[in-house]
């Protein structure tokens, strides 16, 4: 029997790998090895519906049960790869045991930042479905959450805690909500949601020293207030899980280089998910780590795997749900010059369009979730469109790609 396709990591990007893999005609053996005691599940729950008590973690695993024994993958939880020589083509495995390989996907994902202090049982960060049972246990009336953090996950746990009654302060360094993702300016409407929730947000300020006391914990801002709660969660982005390809001597730049198929330097070795900085045709190189991306890129990387040479050139799209509010982003501005906005943002019911040079780069809605998807097709496109057409609503966004 020859040596087994390898997949290092147990995420959304190896689940979806997997099953293309199968899909697409891969009948020798693949070994899933995963360091998590799970099969790859879904994370963007844990922060949602799942922290506050909707749905089950029977509810968040990415296949059912039973699919990859009746695809026939070798599945290992709990097991982690130490270390991969690319010449050999082998990997050791915690314990001792090694395994060679035919061809490998390296999709270890990452892990959350820890800055201020240690997890522990009432300072909490969110990653695993274990950290949100923890931090589930610290929500509800007459509880008092502190959020350190306003990106993503701080702006979702802010927004599920207020509505299981828990009492939140947010601080944010930065000026505004996402704001590094959205501007500014779009980001005081994010403030203006949470506020009207509830949330007393504090902008620009930072953390200090974070305490446990004996019934709660203290967190020390940089203007001197010593902010009280039941418990803190600290939001500050993950780490990429470069360690074993970085040993391995495979290039990493804000996490495992890969070129425009996924595929890295060495011979037969393959970064998708979180952890892999790609050099994305549009976009250059970046590093995505939302559902859809793991998703699309654990998909495509599958058909490299297989000897495709079509790039990965998906614009990339994502979303947040906090409240009542849909909020919808695709493509990737790291800069932009000029933000074109549809609709009213005053109504909460508008499209930005985020342009470099005229081109659009990246795009986002609340309320506008067509905007998005046909926006993805000018930024694919590279498209240069008329301001004035892109920002009147009497004029479809389609009609605005070539040809």
């Amino acid at each position: 029997m020859s040596d087994p396709v390898v997949i290092v990591g147990a995420g959304l990007a190896a689940g979806a790998a997997v099953q293309t893999l199968r899909q697409e005609g891969e009948d020798g053996p693949i070994v899933l090895l995963g360091a998590e005691p799970h099969l790859p599940y879904e994370r963007p729950p844990l922060s949602k519906e799942y922290l506050r008590g909707e749905t089950d973690a029977e509810a968040l695993p990415l296949h059912p049960t039973g699919s990859y024994e009746e695809w026939g993958v070798d599945a290992r939880t709990g097991v982690r790869a130490t270390a991969l020589d690319v010449g050999d083509r082998t990997v050791e495995l915690e314990g001792g045991d090694s395994l060679r390989y035919r061809i490998l996907l390296l999709a270890t994902g990452g892990r959350a930042r820890v800055i201020g202090a240690e997890p522990s049982e009432r300072v909490c960060y969110l990653r695993t479905v274990e950290d949100a049972d923890r931090l589930r246990s610290h929500l509800g009336g007459g509880k008092h959450l502190l959020v350190v953090g306003a990106g993503f996950i701080g702006c979702e746990v802010a927004a599920s805690a207020r509505g299981l009654g828990t009492e939140v302060t947010m601080i944010e360094r930065g000026p505004a909500p996402l704001n590094r993702v959205l501007g500014e300016g779009m980001g005081r409407v994010l403030a203006e949601i949470h506020r009207e929730h509830g949330v007393d947000l504090r902008l620009e300020t930072g953390m200090g020293e974070v305490r446990e006391t004996d019934g709660g914990v203290v967190v020390e801002t940089d203007h001197g207030e010593a902010l009280e709660g039941d418990a803190v969660v600290i939001g500050a982005g993950i780490i990429p899980n470069t360690e074993l390809a970085e040993a391995a001597g495979l290039e990493v730049e804000n996490g495992i280089a890969v070129d425009a198929r996924c595929a890295t330097a060495a011979d037969g070795v393959f970064a998708a998910g979180d952890v892999a900085s790609h050099d994305h045709p549009v976009f250059g190189r970046i590093r995505v780590e939302h559902f859809d991306n793991a998703l699309k890129m654990g998909a495509h990387v599958a058909g490299a795997m297989l000897g495709s040479e079509d790039p990965f050139d998906d614009p990339h799209w994502f979303w947040s749900d906090q409240y009542d509010v849909n909020l919808q982003m695709g493509g990737f501005a790291a800069t932009w010059d000029e933000i074109v906005i549809r609709g009213s943002v005053e109504d909460r019911d508008f499209t930005a369009f985020y342009l470099q040079d005229g081109s659009v780069r990246s795009v986002l809605s609340i309320g506008r979730p067509r905007d998005v998807r046909r926006g993805m097709r000018l930024i694919k496109a590279g498209v240069r469109p008329d301001v004035d057409a892109l920002r009147d609503d009497d004029v479809d966004i389609a009609s605005l790609l070539p040809g």
